[in-house]
């Protein structure tokens, strides 16, 4: 059905002689994606790389075409969209409505508003090569829609979602809707060769999932290689229509999105490291929405980089995302509070703080009150990392708060107090302040009764490499075993019972126990295997990520596919299971899917697995993923249609 829209599509641009897939729209500078991320080169026609979308999106009241934030692809005529992309899915009631009253501009991301059920069109997209430069040196990138960071995509809770990607690059492709809990929808998850096969050279997928019981900020990033390191964009899920936001209405919502850039090609980065058995080089700059601010005189000026345009006396919510690849991240405004309202796209219990710190995969919403003087107010982005053997980029991303009226050129920019890169306290507290709201409308459901009880030590180890530089290569592990990715998707090989491709013996606690945040084991090495670890349906789960002291202890940000997870402990050491549980916050522990254990430390994390299929759980420091350090849950059908894994579609990917 969804292909018979966008050929229908195809076939009223020819019959209106415009081109809605190809047709662009040059930008100023500046202007952008809803995430502010700017896009100062400007675009037209087919020079444009990354991800050309067509997107509609169809809420529940009213009737009326929304411009909104002008970022690419704009329709000639409104009738188009409602004609080729409704296909007959709902009743316009007025086909012609939106003719009616024609804005200046009809926008690929606009809002039609009519009597049905929220369904939401994020298609036709391209993903190719695009030019950029950052640091006085230009490389190409693959983006999306031709955007670095990519466009934000944006929706309500309930909507469902529908994206169709086709690869013009000359890697494989996915994409990962990062902290969607993808009930049902595991086919649309997008780690390669673990939910799929991923999109070759030439070939396309439609992603279509549902954000149930879900509303605030996620994200999307590439799922294979270190393609995320450009294809990433903000999620932003609104709460239902007339629902309102459990604090104070923000008057601006801007989404905020840390990085990391290398000069070189992040492909080259990686394979040269794999192949010496060695560590990567680390990045030559932190970026906010895709810059990377005042690094050096030579390269830069004070009043590069992002800049958030400012009301005096207003109240702005920033949705903060930390795209980074391998770095935990310090965030601050000079001179300003933040409001910490909510992560993961789960409201938290308001706190304020004058830094946020934040793990790769994770985000953080907060309010920021502009309630000083006048004047330019330093924004800034710098890593945490309080492993000292650790090498880190140590340099900081700025951004500037730019109140309304003040002269760029005349006006100092206050300056921000950067932590130190080993700032634990500073983590410690902020993390240890975070609470679930668990309130009436948004209950803290922990599990109490625990059917499995899991002990997963997280850390590296070194294997054999004959051809390496040492003879020998860095690994990671989740108890001692490197996972290896199959050749074929391990959800199909499952869903196919397929033999071969995995194993379901993937240990529940370590095979050799140890003192884990000790001087640790004299062998080093790990094994290797493909190996999940299986759920019944509806079973619920606690698992004790216990980080280890093999070469060195450093924390580790860990993401679970397909569920939100309760942290309910946390602490250094090791982990006592007749201890340390009585320190346990069964009451209102913070909810999300990505979370930092600490260095020489645990963390305990609870969940129900109530989502039927394969739900990758890994460390979203990308350099760690590629050594090893992950795993995959395999939940079973429940009883009937609606707690089971429903068939491929037909497009799935092939290996």
């Amino acid at each position: 059905m969804l292909d018979r829209v966008f050929d229908e599509s195809r076939e009223l641009e020819k019959a209106s002689g415009s081109d809605l897939v190809e047709e662009l729209v040059e930008l100023p500078p500046g202007s952008g994606n809803g995430s502010g991320s700017g896009n100062e080169e400007g675009f037209r026609g087919t020079e444009v790389g990354g991800m050309i979308v067509e997107f509609v999106h169809w809420e529940a009241k009213g009737r009326r075409m929304v411009e909104e934030a002008g970022f690419g692809l704009c329709l000639q005529d409104p009738k188009i969209a409602s004609r080729s992309l409704a296909d007959g899915r709902i009743d316009l009631q007025n086909e012609n409505f939106l003719s009616q009253k024609k804005p200046n501009i009809h926008c690929f991301w606009a809002e039609i508003i009519t009597n049905v059920k929220s369904t939401l069109f994020w298609g036709r997209n391209k993903i190719v090569m695009r030019k950029t430069t950052r640091l006085c040196s230009t490389k190409p990138i693959v983006t999306v829609n031709g955007q670095y960071p990519g466009p934000t995509l944006s929706a309500r809770e309930g909507d469902t979602v529908l994206v169709k990607v086709v690869n013009h690059v000359k890697y494989n492709v996915t994409l990962h809707w990062h902290g969607v809990k993808q009930l049902r929808t595991c086919w649309a998850d997008g780690p390669a060769y673990i939910t799929q096969c991923p999109i070759q050279p030439g070939q396309s997928y439609v992603y279509n999932f549902t954000l149930t019981g879900q509303r605030g900020t996620l994200w999307y990033h590439a799922h294979i290689l270190w393609l995320r390191a450009t294809v990433h964009g903000a999620i932003v899920i609104k709460p239902k229509r007339h629902l309102p936001y459990p604090f104070p209405k923000p008057y601006k919502e801007v989404a905020v999105i840390l990085g990391e850039w290398w000069k070189a090609d992040t492909e080259a980065v990686i394979n040269q490291a794999m192949k010496a058995g060695v560590a990567p080089n680390v990045s030559d700059a932190h970026t906010i929405n895709g810059h990377p601010g005042q690094i050096s005189s030579t390269c830069s000026s004070p009043q590069d980089g992002f800049k958030l345009q400012v009301k005096s006396g207003k109240t702005y919510l920033l949705r903060i995302v930390n795209a980074a690849l391998n770095e935990d991240l310090f965030f601050k405004v000079a001179g300003h509070k933040l409001t910490v309202v909510e992560v993961d796209a789960v409201y938290t219990k308001p706190f304020t703080t004058d830094t946020v710190v934040i793990t790769p995969g994770q985000t953080t919403n907060v309010l920021l009150t502009t309630d000083k003087t006048a004047g330019q107010y330093m924004v800034t982005a710098s890593p945490f990392m309080d492993a000292m053997i650790i090498a880190v980029d140590n340099r900081t991303a700025t951004a500037t708060v730019h109140y309304e009226g003040t002269l760029a050129e005349a006006s100092a920019i206050t300056a921000v107090n950067v932590p130190p890169r080993n700032a634990t306290s500073i983590a410690t507290g902020f993390i240890n302040s975070l609470r679930s709201l668990n309130s009436n409308n948004f209950p803290a459901n922990v599990p109490k009764k625990i059917d499995h009880s899991l002990l997963f030590t997280i850390g590296l180890g070194i294997n054999p490499c004959p051809s390496c530089i040492n003879g020998t290569r860095f690994v990671a592990a989740m108890n001692n075993v490197s996972f290896i990715l199959p050749t074929t998707a391990i959800l199909q090989s499952h869903f196919f019972n397929k033999k071969g491709t995995f194993t379901t013996d993937f240990p529940g606690n370590p095979p050799v126990i140890f003192n884990y945040t000790g001087n640790g084991p004299t062998n080093l090495q790990t094994s290797t295997g493909t190996k999940v670890y299986r759920l019944t349906y509806n079973s619920t789960v606690q698992i004790v990520l216990q980080d280890t002291g093999i070469i060195s202890p450093e924390s580790h940000p860990i993401h679970l596919h397909g569920f939100n997870f309760f942290e309910v402990g946390r602490d250094v050491g090791n982990y006592d299971p007749k201890t340390s549980p009585s320190k346990f916050n069964l009451v209102d522990p913070i909810e999300r899917n990505t979370i930092g254990v600490p260095s020489g430390g645990w963390a305990a994390i609870r969940f129900k697995a109530d989502n039927p299929g394969v739900w990758f759980m890994h460390c979203h420091f990308e350099v760690h993923t590629t050594w090893g350090l992950k795993m995959a849950f395999l939940v079973e059908n429940g009883n009937g249609l609606n707690e089971s894994l429903p068939p491929p579609p037909g497009d799935l990917p092939k290996c």
